[in-house]
């Protein structure tokens, strides 16, 4: 038995380390996506002039509704998990996991940090480096359509269906425009490792401006935003959900089936949010903060330990991550929500060509420059 852990000793160690990055990387997701949901009501209030949730209470204490996600737990996990007589009952239930699994599994490759040192071994602040990182989330988004459609079609109920298919011809559309974004950055950065991507964002431009994706391709972050936000179905582009028209295509859903299609939601806003700073802000970069610390244009510095570095890195992406949320949770409360005829519109007409001119833009500076 010692002689094989001391032949895979670093098999162990790479395997314990992915474990320990997935426990604390997902167990924080999972909770910053809980208090979203508090978040989106609260933002809702603010905007509306309302106090909002604050009547859960725990010993007497409200603090301010921070109690409300938990109290929306418990009654999700009492409350009746019905099916309709009439559904395809194997469907039914898989629809939920396959809106939710493909969330959770796409953070396995979202850098959150450079690496740190644990006891002389070098450990990289993702749970999965893949040489083609981008693909893989893209590859792996475009799953979700699948639990979108499966819960209107099983549950046997027209409205629901119509959700399902309006969800369906969303998603799709934008799934085009969203990897037509992308390209121009793996243009830029030579590379679809999110990793790499994130550490060519470093580099200065003109000796001072760092090399943030949304200053070499502003065009692409616009389109990116707005193609994302439709994606994860969120408004204005919730034609799925319209209160007003249609229920949604989870009408037939409830208790923890319904609160699944709920998380994912919400886990979108998290991974939307993830890859606009890592793609377009620079990720955990700092402007001018490198492994020994601060270096800045004019020549000044300011050495600083290792570990203070890494953990600046982490809070900068932290940060960014908690802004674009809450950017997201605004524009859905600002915007009214779009026609379904112009949102697809929007798409053919206006961000499917705008991807394609940002293409042939970007080849053409960097053959005007020389980089091709």
């Amino acid at each position: 038995m010692t002689a094989f852990f001391e032949a895979n000793m670093d098999i162990l160690l790479f395997a314990g380390a992915a474990a320990a990055k997935a426990l604390v990387f997902l167990g924080a997701i999972m909770g910053f996506t809980g208090l979203l949901t508090l978040a989106e009501r609260k933002v809702s209030a603010l905007m509306q002039d309302r106090i909002g949730p604050n009547r859960a209470a725990v010993f007497g204490l409200k603090l301010n509704g921070l109690f409300h996600p938990a109290a929306d737990a418990i009654k999700m996990i009492f409350k009746e998990d019905f099916v309709p007589g009439r559904a395809e009952k194997l469907l039914f239930t898989l629809a939920p996991l396959f809106a939710l699994v493909p969330v959770l599994a796409l953070f396995a490759v979202i850098p959150f940090g450079d690496y740190v040192m644990v006891f002389g071994y070098k450990l990289d602040l993702l749970i999965a480096d893949l040489p083609l990182g981008l693909f893989f989330v893209l590859a792996l988004s475009g799953m979700a359509i699948y639990g979108t459609f499966l819960a209107g079609w099983a549950s046997k109920n027209n409205f629901a269906l119509l959700g399902a298919m309006r969800g369906a011809a969303q998603m799709v559309s934008y799934e085009v425009v969203l990897g037509l974004t992308l390209v121009g950055l793996m243009m830029i950065y030579g590379s679809a490792a999110l990793q790499d991507m994130v550490r060519a964002q470093g580099a200065l431009l003109f000796g001072c401006v760092p090399a943030w994706g949304v200053v070499c391709q502003p065009l692409a972050f616009i389109l990116f935003l707005t193609a994302a936000i439709a994606e994860n179905k969120r408004g204005p582009f919730d034609l799925v959900e319209g209160e007003s028209e249609i229920i949604g295509y989870f009408m037939e859903y409830s208790s923890m089936r319904f609160a699944a299609f709920m998380f994912a939601e919400f886990a979108e806003i998290v991974l939307v949010a993830m890859l606009t700073a890592t793609l377009f802000f620079g990720g955990w970069q700092v402007p001018y903060l490198y492994e020994t610390g601060f270096i800045f244009p004019g020549g000044g510095a300011l050495s600083l330990n290792h570990y203070l570095v890494s953990a600046m890195q982490v809070a900068a992406f932290s940060a960014k991550t908690v802004f674009f949320a809450w950017f997201l949770l605004v524009v859905r409360w600002t915007l009214p929500r779009f026609r379904f005829d112009q949102l697809m519109s929007l798409c053919w007409k206006a961000l499917l060509p705008l991807a394609l001119l940002n293409i042939l833009l970007t080849g053409a500076v960097m053959l005007a420059l020389g980089k091709l």
